[in-house]
């Protein structure tokens, strides 16, 4: 487990229009925008308008924006090579190009796939069906997981927190259906009817196995009680943000002590783990609870939710009827999608989750030259100076806060477009002739993969997200920011826009990456990716009081009549946004050197370095998406993003000639950076 901060959650991919590689506009588009619109009322409508009405959201999605479009094109991309790969005749076997070539068959032979039915996980459905104590249940539960069910609880391994060079395994709570505990524990009328539904789709999901509808009901309405005795122990999500919350190092007797009736010796045997001297038991009190929840529930009841978990996991990838019913609930009910993507699209996406960088090996290739990785290192080390250059004039902030902050900064790892070091392969197993046991497999190499790495030294150089992501993120544990190859394209990073357009868009970003490592959580961690606290008491009370501002400012906003943000769960995306676009500004100033930059067809350079920032948040989202992401996600809605920060900016009121009482100038501006 990481504590990695993402710039957005991208939901699923699916085409429209042109792809933005072959569009013209090199900078501002004017039809992206609302001339109607007031920019010092709202920002989000004078910039974004135009290209939200223009770009509908597709059927098969659940919300639309530039993330998506970008991250379409580069699945198309990625298409092409994988048939490519199929054509092919003269494929080694074992190397990483015959693997690709044989995911993606046996993910397209949809023949296969219907033919298969139920088989794939037949056998597992037998293990479960012959347990028959508690012992075998436990057994079980690992098998499961290490396939990639995600069963009780989570096991794996993480940096350790107080010593980042080491790494240890990690016990974190888990083994809901639902996106989150709240969703089994409030009463609201949206959580109610979900809770409803579910029971519903487990039912059904059931009756696909072979249950006659009476069973399944009763079975379903197992599940999710048992599910809510888990819910009722799990830790809330604003807690788990708190890096403090969810650290605890114990020895393997501590784990004893707090769930005596659960075999951890032989769990770890079966998983086949290294030896674990230690470990981070994220969330004791789930531990405690699901001991008793263990000890209290009639063996038959455990199976059931094992039958369910296993079917919920493997159904995207068997036949059709599972695919269905599986996307009736997760895709329609919880996110409001019209439609399933076609199967080329989840095909490929499939293989970038399994083979990711084996195919983003052969993507960069094609599609990223040095000379673009060249470019963005620049910025990257641009943004750098800026923000060394803005801690120091800090007003809030000590000599002796500063340095360790500068000190920081200068340890930061920047990571830009692929990895040094390839991902090995060469472990998984994979042929043509089954989908689903693809898959299976490829869940087992990496659930190894992750606790092989328990007790050996961090390994600084790899990668979470693959070179095609559309997206960017910063360690925490790892000090490091990093840029796929998949967001260093246009809209977000365009060689062929002016630097007042790049700085916005691609620097923004940047900058809200690198000032991830001085947010509510990230502040936590000092140079070397350690829990540690390097504030002095009276600068840490003067931050708190400027991250309160911000958090206040989100939770005003309504994202839905009567529906707002939480702005403790957004609080550090929010600040990182702030920060990202103050920093930006300032290192597009200072690359300026003292020139004055052009008007470009009538705007001003402030004005495009805005409007840029705000054109990466153009978009919109199904009504049940809302209502899920603010429950679950840390990222305020892109409309709030695209207004949030600017309208805390000085910079921002005098390019758009915004006056005190306009909505765009906050009467309480929220100032860090």
């Amino acid at each position: 487990m990481t504590r990695a901060h993402i710039l957005v959650v991208v939901a699923a991919m699916a085409a429209i229009g042109l792809p933005l590689s072959a569009q013209e506009t090199h900078g501002i588009n004017a039809a992206d925008m609302d001339a109607t619109a007031k920019p010092c009322q709202d920002f989000f409508q004078y910039a974004d308008s135009g290209w939200t009405r223009a770009h509908p959201i597709p059927a098969e999605y659940p919300r639309w924006g530039t993330f998506n479009v970008l991250g379409e094109e580069n699945r198309d991309r990625q298409r092409g090579i994988l048939e490519a790969l199929a054509k092919r005749t003269d494929l080694v076997a074992g190397s990483e190009e015959k693997k690709l070539s044989d995911y993606w068959c046996a993910c397209m032979d949809e023949k296969a796939v219907e033919a298969a039915g139920i088989k794939p996980i037949g056998p597992e459905l037998e293990r479960i069906t012959a347990v028959k104590s508690a012992a075998d249940l436990q057994a079980e539960v690992a098998r499961l997981q290490s396939q990639g069910v995600r069963v009780l609880f989570g096991f794996g391994s993480e940096q350790d927190r107080k010593n980042s060079e080491e790494v240890i395994a990690s016990l974190q709570q888990g083994g809901l259906g639902l996106p989150d505990r709240d969703y089994y524990l409030n009463d609201d009328a949206r959580s109610k009817e979900i809770r409803d539904k579910y029971a519903a789709h487990v039912a059904a999901m059931l009756g696909l196995l072979g249950d006659d509808p009476a069973l399944a009901k009763a079975e379903a309405g197992t599940v999710v009680a048992l599910e809510t005795e888990l819910a009722k122990v799990s830790m809330a999500r604003v807690d788990r943000r708190d890096p403090e919350k969810t650290y605890h190092r114990m020895a393997e007797a501590e784990l004893a002590k707090l769930a005596p009736d659960f075999d951890w010796p032989g769990y770890f045997e079966t998983q086949q783990a290294p030896p674990i001297a230690s470990l981070n038991v994220a969330q004791p009190d789930f531990v405690r609870g699901m001991n008793a929840l263990l000890a209290r529930t009639p063996l038959d009841q455990w199976k059931v939710y094992l039958r369910w978990h296993l079917a919920s996991s493997a159904a995207p990838h068997l036949s059709s009827a599972f695919v269905n019913e599986e996307f009736q609930f997760r895709g329609k009910v919880l996110q409001g999608t019209e439609k399933l993507e076609e199967r080329w699209k989840r095909c490929v996406s499939g293989a970038d989750r399994q083979l990711g960088f084996a195919l983003g090996r052969l993507y960069v290739e094609k599609y990223f030259p040095p000379e673009a990785k060249a470019q963005a290192d620049r910025l990257v080390h641009n943004l750098m100076a800026a923000l060394r250059a803005d801690i120091a004039t800090l007003d809030w902030m000590g000599p002796e806060t500063k340095k360790a902050a500068i000190a920081k900064l200068d340890a930061f790892t920047p990571k830009i477009g692929y990895p040094d070091k390839w991902r090995d392969y060469s472990k998984y197993e994979l042929r043509a002739d089954s989908h689903a046991a693809n898959v299976a497999r490829g869940d087992a190499f990496e659930f190894h993969r992750v606790i092989d790495k328990i007790g050996r030294p961090v390994d600084r150089t790899e990668w979470g997200m693959t070179p095609p992501t559309v997206n960017a993120s910063y360690n925490a544990s790892r000090n490091e920011i990093v840029f796929p190859a998949g967001i260093l394209q246009p809209p977000f990073f365009d060689p062929k826009a002016d630097d007042a357009v790049n700085y916005g868009a691609i620097g923004a970003v940047i900058g809200h990456e690198m000032t991830h490592g001085f947010d509510d959580q990230g502040r936590k961690s000092d140079a070397k990716g350690n829990l540690n606290d390097w504030w002095t008491p009276a600068d840490a009370k003067a931050y708190e009081a400027r991250a309160a501002c911000v958090q206040r400012q989100f939770d005003a906003y309504e994202v839905q009549p009567g529906l707002h943000e939480n702005g403790k769960l957004v609080l550090g995306e929010s600040i990182a946004d702030l920060g990202g676009l103050t920093i930006a500004h300032k290192a597009f100033e200072m690359s300026l050197a003292g020139a004055t930059p052009p008007v470009i067809e009538g705007r001003t350079a402030d004005q495009r370095f805005y409007l840029a920032f705000a054109r990466v948040w153009a978009g919109a989202a199904r009504p049940q998406f809302e209502q899920l992401m603010v429950k679950t996600d840390p990222h305020p809605a892109p409309q709030f993003r695209a207004i949030g920060a600017p309208s805390n900016i000085p910079e921002f009121a005098a390019a758009f000639g915004c006056k005190p009482g306009d909505l765009m100038v906050r009467a309480e501006a929220c100032r860090i950076w």
